[in-house]
């Protein structure tokens, strides 16, 4: 079905990536322009009028492939120069689609903010140092973004990896007539600012068993959850989307399917005893089919559990355990937990549990040493040396 769109700047007709076509009126002469996209690229008519009624029209017919552009055909078309609006339109078609719906929500964001701040006929060959520069200075200003409020690095960090995987893609993607999309990324080799002391706060096992303690007051699902969570280590976005086709509470053992781990890594592995005990009781609570979700959405059960409320009953949770805030300490801190208490065991086996891709990943930003090991270290060294 042809889906169509109307904003105060243009209207559009017709399916991305098979007819859609644009008009707009031209910011100089005022007339209408129509524009669509032939092998791959982006070409561009004047329709010679200012009848804001007939240029609609013209657009739904071309787009129903009634009727052509009125000026189509009268010259050879020259491709378009090749816009940061293009770029992210093509990228928003081909690669955004693929994505989970939560970077799906952060590449709109994202393509809106650089849009607005560079502006939507820059040519993206054109960005230089002094973009990039002027970008991380006003972003933590909080003078560009969707909230208007300043941010610290970790978050422009997020967003100058996003502009740089869609130069990077552009410059290895070809058109229909074999063409580079860019001939290279104009910022290739620009340093991104680092977080300098990011906090990567450890759930300790006194506050886990407290949060434990009052789980089921705030629902069976968050107490299915935290267990999981604790059991596995893997995040709570993989734990939230498991379905019951995915665990084999016989042979005690999960299966995580790769859409929904970040590293894009399946793999299976082992449940504990708490772990198989805890499904038991979601198996009680949600008697449902093997397609159902371990963990379904109050409100739907055919969905999985949101990571919303996920949040939210961890907050609460918190409260009726009566710990202090503290910034960091949330689901993750699970993550960071499982990493430290497994310390002592083999890289590799560690991180096949978890589901880590990369080692160095492990020991850079989830393992750390408490007091208690550092001290029992030091006793070891005394054994060694006094024989």
């Amino acid at each position: 079905m042809a889906r169509t769109r109307r904003s105060r700047r243009s209207y559009g007709a017709g399916e991305w990536g098979r007819n859609r076509v644009r008009v707009f009126p031209d910011p100089k002469t005022g007339l209408f322009q129509v524009e669509w996209r032939e092998n791959g690229r982006r070409l561009t008519r004047s329709l010679g009028h200012r009848d804001w009624t007939r240029a609609k029209k013209q657009a739904d017919e071309f787009a129903a492939g009634f009727a052509e552009p009125e000026t189509r055909g009268k010259a050879e078309a020259e491709p378009e120069p090749l816009t940061l609006e293009m770029l992210f339109d093509i990228y928003g078609e081909e690669v955004t689609p693929t994505k989970s719906r939560r970077s799906r929500r952060r590449d709109r964001v994202a393509m809106a903010m650089f849009l607005k701040f560079f502006g939507r006929d820059r040519r993206p060959k054109t960005l230089s140092q002094r973009d990039w520069d002027r970008f991380i200075r006003e972003r933590r200003a909080g003078t560009v973004g969707p909230s208007g409020k300043p941010v610290g690095n970790r978050m422009i960090e997020w967003d100058l990896t996003f502009l740089m995987a869609v130069l990077n893609w552009a410059a290895r993607s070809r058109d229909e007539q074999g063409r580079l999309l860019l001939d290279r990324n104009p910022l290739k080799g620009l340093r991104k600012p680092v977080e300098k002391n990011p906090i990567r706060v450890v759930l300790t096992e006194e506050e886990y068993q407290a949060l434990l303690g009052v789980s089921r007051q705030v629902d069976w699902r968050f107490h299915v959850a935290l267990v999981l969570a604790h059991e596995t280590g893997h995040r709570i976005g993989a734990v939230r989307n498991l379905l019951w086709s995915d665990i084999d509470l016989e042979g005690a053992m999960v299966r995580w399917r790769a859409k929904h781990e970040k590293t894009g890594y399946e793999h299976v592995t082992p449940l504990t005893d708490e772990a198989v005990t805890a499904l038991g009781d979601a198996r009680r609570m949600n008697p449902k089919g093997c397609d159902g979700p371990v963990l379904p959405a109050p409100a739907n059960a055919a969905e999985c559990l949101g990571a919303w409320r996920a949040l939210k009953w961890w907050y609460r949770a918190a409260t009726l355990a009566g710990l202090e805030p503290k910034r960091g300490r949330g689901w993750h801190s699970l993550r960071r937990k499982f990493a430290s208490d497994l310390m002592d065991q083999p890289l590799k086996v560690l991180c096949q549990l978890g589901g880590w891709k990369n080692p160095q990943t492990v020991l850079t930003c989830y393992q750390q040493a408490n007091t208690g090991r550092l001290r029992t270290a030091l006793e070891g060294r005394r054994r060694v040396r006094s024989r």
